[in-house]
């Protein structure tokens, strides 16, 4: 990893000296939204302002924001280009969330990273949240390390969200639907709102092939140049790849094409701002993106896979996938008690699951099973993390899909001693 020194990072917890800060950080929660930009900019200033010396991209959007952030990411490695990222939730281990170059950082630079930033804090007097300061110790990684473009994925909303601090040369909103009413609003329009504040006067806005420029133009608070994608096609969609004009797309599904022809536009629009991007390397880029809890095959399980849809428009585009590949799978479900449980089991129950059964794990936001069972008019069983693990390691004569939360395929993979990269 170019220029941060990992290595010395993790000689020095060889020779003992105990995590810190990053149970710190874990301590803080990372659930809700903090109203103000001040901490994140009084972090950021207290340490020279580390976004200030790369360019930066910012994606928000309610579905698609990691998929796109992974495509991009990819395609710019294949041009040539060291380029960090950041994205969440993450799946097994906190340094998932802070990418250098095609891979996440060493736990040990995480630890000195978010010393950093918990010093900074400490110099200026805030109460940071648990985002503020990953996204500080994420900016200040790419600083130590050089990279050429950071790729921020922007986490809740977007107005008062931490990667809104930055001055992004180029902001992708890949699409809008209800999640997050709660903090967001009740309605698309205000939703759309919130996320539209990472747009910049005069500067690209890339919005998704699902978003209607004519819907987002009275909604926007400044005045970007919209860069509306166009829909990729003909495709041929499989199970576990698609092919577009014969190329293959390493995810999977109807919807990551919408995804890919966001970051096509993106990669567009960088080259109006001068980064020589190549054509020809692109395709790479694209056959090699994986990411891991987006309909993904887990290592060492026969027939299992993931996905992370958690609210109604990720459950939709999950089924018709399914419907599409003429797929029925034995389903395991599990969600946060705060979603839409009754609108995810709706469009759930389209792909006429073989069979479905419940999976709680040990947090309290975890859905029960009389509120999982309500949202799906279903009696089926409900199972813990570690009956869940043992079942998945049986054969079955269909595939099983195990979907409905990020944290749910976090939970698991940990119970099942999988790690994600």
């Amino acid at each position: 990893m170019p220029g941060l020194d990992d290595a010395l990072a993790q000689g020095l917890m060889r020779e003992g000296l105990e995590l810190v800060f990053i149970p710190r950080l874990q301590a803080r929660g990372h659930m809700g939204i903090k109203c103000g930009l001040e901490n994140i900019h009084a972090l950021l200033d207290g340490l020279g302002r580390p976004d200030a010396n790369f360019p930066v991209i910012l994606i928000a959007g309610t579905n698609g924001k990691g998929s796109t952030g992974a495509f991009l990411a990819h395609m710019l490695k294949a041009a040539g280009f060291v380029v960090g990222w950041t994205t969440s939730p993450h799946l097994v281990d906190v340094t998932e969330r802070i990418w250098v170059d095609g891979e996440p950082i060493g736990e040990g630079a995480l630890e000195l990273l978010l010393g950093e930033a918990f010093d900074s804090e400490a110099r200026t007097g805030v109460n940071a949240t648990y985002f503020e300061l990953m996204i500080t110790a994420a900016l200040s990684a790419f600083r130590m390390t050089g990279v050429e473009v950071a790729i921020l994925e922007v986490g809740m909303g977007g107005r008062w969200d931490a990667t809104n601090a930055t001055d992004p040369i180029l902001t992708v909103l890949t699409s809008v639907s209800l999640d997050h009413q709660q903090y967001l609003g009740d309605t698309r329009e205000a939703i759309a709102r919130e996320k539209l504040c990472t747009a910049r006067d005069g500067r690209p806005l890339v919005l998704g092939p699902t978003l209607d420029p004519a819907w987002i133009r009275p909604l926007l608070p400044c005045e970007p140049v919209l860069c509306p994608a166009a829909r990729l096609g003909p495709a041929d969609i499989r199970w576990d790849h698609s092919r577009v004009t014969g190329r293959r797309v390493g995810l999977a599904g109807l919807h990551q094409l919408d995804n890919l022809a966001t970051a096509f536009e993106t990669i567009h629009q960088l080259r109006g701002l001068g980064f020589p991007v190549p054509e020809d390397r692109l395709w790479e880029g694209v056959a090699a993106t994986r990411w891991p809890g987006r309909l993904w095959a887990p290592p060492g399980l026969q027939g299992v896979w993931m996905d992370g849809a958690h609210n109604p428009d990720g459950a939709r585009v999950l089924a018709d996938h399914a419907l599409a590949c003429g797929v029925r799978p034995h389903l395991f479900f599990g969600a946060m008690g705060d979603k839409d449980l009754a609108g995810v089991a709706r469009e759930m129950k389209r792909m006429r699951p073989l069979s479905v059964t419940f999976i709680r794990g040990e947090a309290p936001r975890y859905a029960t099973a009389e509120a999982l069972r309500e949202a799906w008019g279903l009696e089926v069983p409900m199972l813990d993390l570690r009956e869940a693990a043992a079942l998945l390691h049986t054969p079955a004569e269909a595939p099983r899909l195990v979907t409905g939360s990020l944290y749910l395929l976090g939970d698991l993979l940990r119970e099942l001693d999988i790690r994600a990269f």
